[in-house]
C-alpha cells in the first residue's frame, strides 16, 4: 500500500523514525481498527490512532454525548450535547485527517453483535465501561483470532493490556463478571487526565503493534497509579479451565 506526496509530508516525523520509517507508515495505513467506546479512554486513543495514520477506524458506541463527560472525553464540546458520540467522533477524524476510513457504528456491542462488529478488524482496542461489555468483547476476539487490547481508567487508577488469544481477558478476570452491573466511573468517579493517560498509551501500544516496535507485549498488564505516578507491569497466566480460551 503507497503513500502519496502528502501522505509522506504528513507523516515525515514517524518516517524518519528507524523504528517505523516508510514500511510501519505503510502498516498503519493499511490496519484496520475497532475502538470500543468513545469516552474518556477513547478521546486519547481515537485523535492519537487518526493522526498516526491508521488507514481505517471503526468506532462502536451507543451513548450520546452528556456534560458530565467533557471533563475528560475532549473530542466534545458543550455545542455536542444530544448528539451520538460516535457522529461527533467520526467529524472529529474527518476533520483530522482525510485519508482516515472512518465508520461509526452507533450501537452496544454485546454477545449477539460481537463478532458482526469485529470481524475483519486487524485489532480490538476496548475502553468500555463494564464487565458484561468487555467480557463479551473478549470472547469474540478469541473465536476471530483477532487482538485484543483492554484499557480501563476508574478514580486514580489504569490499566491496559495486549491479549492474543491465549491467555484472554477472561482469564484475567474470570467469569464473576458476566452481569452487567459492575461499578464504573460514574459511580465512582474518575480523573480527566488520568483517562487521558490511559488512552494515549493505549494508543501508543496498538501502534507499536501494528508497526513491530519493542518486545512483545501479549499477556502483560501495565498498571498506572496515578496517585503515586507510578508503573508496573505484571503477567498475567493463562487459565487452563477458561471457558473462552482453554482449548483454544
Amino acid at each position: 500500500m503507497n503513500l502519496s506526496d502528502e501522505e509522506l509530508e504528513r507523516y515525515a516525523r514517524h518516517i524518519v523514525l528507524p523504528q517505523v520509517g516508510g514500511v510501519g507508515q505503510r502498516k498503519l495505513k493499511a490496519a484496520s481498527i475497532a475502538v470500543i467506546g468513545a469516552g474518556g479512554i477513547g478521546s486519547a486513543v481515537i485523535p492519537a490512532l487518526a493522526g498516526a495514520g491508521v488507514g481505517r477506524l471503526t468506532i462502536i458506541d451507543s451513548d450520546t454525548v452528556e456534560l458530565a463527560n467533557l471533563h475528560r472525553q475532549p473530542l466534545f464540546s458543550e455545542a455536542d450535547g444530544g448528539k451520538p458520540k460516535t457522529e461527533v467522533a467520526a467529524a472529529f477524524v474527518r476533520r483530522l485527517n482525510r485519508f482516515i476510513d472512518v465508520d461509526p457504528r452507533q450501537q452496544r456491542i454485546g454477545p449477539g453483535t460481537a463478532k458482526d462488529l469485529l470481524g475483519a478488524h486487524d485489532l480490538v482496542i476496548d475502553g468500555s465501561d463494564n464487565f458484561a461489555t468487555r467480557l463479551a468483547v473478549s470472547d469474540a476476539c478469541v473465536a476471530l483470532g483477532i487482538p485484543l487490547l483492554s484499557a480501563a481508567a476508574v478514580q486514580f487508577q489504569g490499566q491496559i493490556g495486549l491479549f492474543r488469544s491465549k491467555p484472554c481477558y477472561r482469564c484475567f478476570v474470570g467469569d464473576a463478571f458476566d452481569a452487567d452491573d459492575c461499578d464504573n466511573c460514574a459511580e465512582l468517579g474518575v480523573l480527566g487526565a488520568l483517562a487521558a493517560t490511559v488512552g494515549s498509551f493505549a494508543a501508543l501500544l496498538a501502534i507499536n503493534s501494528i508497526v513491530a516496535v519493542g518486545e512483545e507485549q501479549a499477556g502483560k498488564l501495565h498498571l498506572f497509579d496515578g496517585e503515586k505516578l507510578e508503573w508496573r507491569t505484571i503477567t498475567i497466566p493463562s487459565d487452563p479451565a477458561c471457558r473462552a480460551c482453554g482449548s483454544a
